[in-house]
C-alpha cells in the first residue's frame, strides 16, 4: 500500500495548479472552494480505488474463518452474515456512508469495531512516522543540497547514494541495520517487542532500528525529488547575482532557495507522511511492533477488507490534508508577494 501515497502524489501533482489571478480578496473567495472540491474528489477517487483493489483480492474472510474445510452451504451462510454476498457497489456505498458518519464498521475476523483497532495502534505508527520524519527531513535537505551544490568530489557520491537508497527495499535496509547495529556491534535489540500497555516512546532504544529502516529510504526518495527543485532555483538570475555579489552559500540557501522550495517541500512532506503510515507495515512486521502497518498486513492476510480499507483511506487522507496545507501556504505567499 505504500505505492498509494506516491500514486496520489502523481495525481495531485507536486506542482501546483494555475495561479489565482486578482487580489487577495479574490484569492480568499475562489481558492478555498476550488481546493475543497478537489480534495473531496481526490478522497472519493481514493476510496473507490482502495475498495476495488481490496474487493479484487482472492478469497475472503469467510474462507479464513472456515479454515478451508467448510461445506459450500456453510460458506454461503458466513458470506451472507458478513454481507459479502451483496453486489460490489452496494457494499462500497454502505462502507462509504459508514466512514462519512464516523463508523467504518467492524472487523470481519474479530468482530471488534475498526475505530477501536485503529485507535489502539495509531500511537505506535504515529511515533514511528514522526521520528522517521525528524531524522529524514534534515538528511533529505543535506543530501539534496550536496547532490546539487556540494563540493565537486561529493556530488557523485551524493547522487549515487540517492539512487541506491531509493532503490533498496525496506527489508534489505532492515537486514543491513540488524546485521550492523545489532549483531555486529550489539547497540540495539534486533526485535522491538514493546511491553504490553507501554507507549512506544517509553522505550526509545527499541525504536532506533525501525525508525532508521523507515527514515533512510525516505531520505533517498525525498532527496531524489527535491534536488530538481533546488537545481531549478539555483539556476535563476537573482541567485546567480547573489553568488556574484559574494554572499555565503548559507545565506543564499536560507534567503533565496528555501522560500522558493517551501511549497514543493511541504507537498513532499505530506506524501512522505502518508507513505510512512502505510510503509510502516514492513518495519512493524519485521521488528514486532503492533502498529497500523502490522494491522494492515494481518488484515490483508486474513482478507479482513474493512480494516484494510480504513487504514489505507486514513493514509490517503493524511496525504490530501498535507497537500491542502502546502497549497494554502503557497497561495498565501503568492498573495503577499503580489
Amino acid at each position: 500500500m505504500a505505492w498509494s501515497a506516491r500514486a496520489l502524489a502523481a495525481v495531485t501533482g507536486l506542482a501546483r495548479g494555475p495561479v489565482v489571478a486578482g487580489s487577495a480578496r479574490g484569492w480568499a473567495v475562489v481558492w478555498p472552494a476550488r481546493v475543497l472540491v478537489r480534495s473531496v474528489l481526490l478522497m472519493a477517487a481514493a476510496s473507490a480505488m482502495i475498495f476495488l483493489c481490496t474487493a479484487a483480492l482472492p478469497g475472503d474472510a469467510a474462507d479464513v474463518l472456515a479454515g478451508g474445510a467448510a461445506a459450500p452451504g456453510e460458506l454461503a451462510r458466513l458470506r451472507a452474515e458478513q454481507g459479502l454476498d451483496r453486489p460490489v457497489h452496494v457494499r462500497y456505498l454502505d462502507w462509504l456512508s459508514g466512514v462519512l458518519t464516523g463508523d467504518p464498521g467492524v472487523s470481519l475476523i474479530t468482530g471488534r469495531p475498526i475505530g477501536e483497532l485503529i485507535a489502539e495502534r495509531a500511537g505506535v505508527t504515529l511515533t514511528l512516522a514522526v521520528a522517521a520524519l525528524v531524522v529524514s527531513v534534515p538528511l533529505t535537505a543535506a543530501l539534496a543540497w550536496a547532490a546539487v551544490r556540494g563540493p565537486r568530489w561529493l556530488r557523485p557520491a551524493a547522487n549515487a547514494s540517492i539512487v541506491a537508497g531509493a532503490a533498496l527495499p525496506q527489508a534489505v535496509v532492515a537486514a543491513a541495520l540488524v546485521a550492523w547495529l545489532s549483531a555486529a556491534w550489539g547497540l540495539f535489540p534486533p526485535v522491538s517487542m514493546l511491553p504490553a500497555g507501554q507507549p512506544a516512546w517509553s522505550r526509545p532504544g527499541l525504536l532506533v532500528l525501525p525508525v532508521l529502516t523507515l527514515a533512510l529510504p525516505t531520505t533517498a526518495y525525498g532527496a531524489a525529488l527535491l534536488r530538481g527543485a533546488i537545481a531549478d532555483v539555483l539556476a535563476r538570475p537573482y541567485v546567480r547575482d547573489a553568488e556574484l555579489r559574494g554572499l555565503p552559500p548559507a545565506v543564499i540557501a536560507l534567503r533565496y532557495v528555501l522560500p522558493m522550495i517551501a511549497a514543493p517541500a511541504t507537498r513532499l512532506l505530506a506524501v512522505t507522511l502518508g507513505g510512512l503510515i502505510t510503509g510502516a507495515a514492513v518495519a512493524e512486521t519485521l521488528f514486532g511492533l503492533a502498529g497500523l502497518g502490522e494491522l494492515l498486513v494481518t488484515a490483508i492476510s486474513t482478507r479482513d477488507v474493512p480494516v484494510v480499507q480504513s487504514v489505507a483511506l486514513l493514509a490517503a487522507g493524511v496525504v490530501v490534508a498535507g497537500l491542502l496545507a502546502a497549497d494554502a501556504s503557497h497561495r498565501f505567499s503568492e498573495v503577499r508577494l503580489s
